[in-house]
C-alpha cells in the first residue's frame, strides 16, 4: 500500500489517529517507484481526511500515465552519484532492487522487471527421487560459472485469509533453502517479521500465500505471483559498496522516455546519467540523437534541450522524474 495521509496503526480499533511518518520527499519517491514499476496503486490512508499535498501526489497525471500506459519498465544501472561532500561514486550500478542476502553459495537474490535480461536463465534441474530444483547459472567477474539452486516444493493448504484457490495455482510452487529449515523465498521484502522467523529479507517461514508463490515461464523467468517482478541473482561480492543512487526508466506511447533518479542517502546527492547509455539500453527507436528536450515531472519545470547527459541534485530519500524526447 501507499501509506500516505491520515493513518491508523495496526491493532487499533479507533482511528485514524496519526499523519504519515514519511517526509514529503519520501512519499513522492514511493509514488514514483510504484509508478515506474507499474505496481498497483492502493491508497492506505483515510479518504475522509485527504489533504491537498497527499491528493497532489496520488493524482499526478504523468505518474498515473506512467503506471498505466508505459512500457520497457526496468531499473537503469548506468548512473553516477556525487554527495554534497563531493565524494564521487561512478559507473555501472550492478546491484538490483532490492538486493537481499540468502546465505546460499555466496549469492544474493533480488527482484527486477521481467524485461530485464538479468531476469533470464532460470531452469528446472531434476533430482532423482527428490523434488526438482530451480536453478540459474551465474557468471562471476573472474569468468567462473556458478550454479544457484533452490528446492521446488508444492505448498500445503492452510486455513487463513491468505489461502489461494487450489485450481488456479497448479503451476505455482514454493522455493525453499536447503540449509535453513522451513524457509521459503518471499517476494514481500518489506514485510514485518517476528523474532522467531528467519532473519533473511527475501526468506520467511513457509506459508500458503501469494508472496511465496513463484512460476517459471517459457522465457526462463522466475516470476513472483505477488509482485509480478522476476527474480535475479548475483555474487555477494559484487553487492559490496552499494551506493545511494538508483534509477528506473520507462517509455511512453509517443516516444517519451521517463527517467527517475532515487537518492537512498540521508544527504543530498547529485545523480547523473548519460544519454548515450539510454541509447545503449533502449536503442535508436527512442534515442535518435544525443540531445533531449527535458521536463521534470514533480516540479513541472521545463529544462529545455539537454546535451550528452541528464543531471539533478536529489534531496535525501527523494527523487526526480524526467520526461525526455530524444
Amino acid at each position: 500500500m501507499l501509506p500516505f495521509g491520515w493513518l491508523t496503526d495496526p491493532g487499533v480499533n479507533q482511528g485514524p489517529h496519526r499523519p504519515c511518518n514519511l517526509t514529503f520527499d519520501e512519499q513522492k519517491a514511493q509514488m514514483t517507484l510504484w509508478s515506474m514499476a507499474k505496481s498497483p496503486l492502493i491508497y492506505g490512508g483515510d479518504l475522509r481526511h485527504l489533504d491537498n499535498s497527499t491528493f497532489s501526489i496520488m493524482t499526478n497525471p504523468t505518474l498515473l500515465k506512467i503506471n498505466y500506459y508505459s512500457k520497457n519498465n526496468m531499473e537503469f544501472h548506468y548512473v553516477s552519484g556525487e554527495t554534497t561532500s563531493n565524494t564521487r561514486h561512478s559507473g555501472h550500478l550492478s546491484p538490483r532492487y532490492p538486493v537481499n542476502p540468502t546465505k546460499h553459495d555466496g549469492m544474493v537474490v533480488g527482484l527486477t522487471s521481467c524485461t530485464n535480461d538479468q531476469a533470464n536463465g532460470w531452469f528446472v534441474f531434476p533430482q532423482d527421487g527428490k523434488s526438482d530444483h530451480i536453478c540459474r547459472i551465474y557468471e562471476t567477474e573472474n569468468g567462473k560459472n556458478v550454479s544457484f539452486c533452490l528446492g521446488k516444493t508444492k505448498p500445503l493448504l492452510a486455513s487463513d485469509d491468505d489461502i489461494m484457490e487450489k485450481e488456479e495455482d497448479q503451476t505455482k510452487f514454493h522455493l525453499a533453502v536447503a540449509d535453513i529449515n522451513d524457509s521459503c523465498l518471499d517476494a514481500s521484502a518489506s514485510r514485518r517479521r517476528t523474532a522467531s522467523e528467519v532473519k533473511l529479507l527475501m526468506f520467511s517461514r513457509c506459508k500458503w500465500h501469494a508472496r511465496q508463490m513463484w512460476e517459471l515461464n517459457d522465457k526462463g523467468n522466475l516470476v513472483s505471483s505477488y509482485s509480478r517482478l522476476c527474480a535475479t541473482v548475483e555474487s555477494s561480492k559484487e553487492a559490496v559498496g552499494i551506493t545511494g543512487a538508483r534509477a528506473w526508466i520507462a517509455t511512453g506511447s509517443k516516444g517519451e522516455i521517463y527517467l527517475a533518479f532515487f537518492n537512498l542517502d540521508s544527504v543530498s546527492r547529485k545523480i547523473t546519467a548519460r544519454i548515450s547509455d539510454l541509447e545503449k539500453v533502449l536503442g535508436t527507436t527512442f534515442v535518435r540523437k544525443h540531445s533531449c528536450s527535458c521536463s521534470e515531472v514533480w516540479s513541472g519545470r521545463n529544462l529545455g534541450l539537454l546535451e550528452e547527459e541528464i543531471s539533478a541534485a536529489v534531496n535525501p530519500h527523494g527523487c526526480v522524474v524526467f520526461e525526455l524526447m530524444c
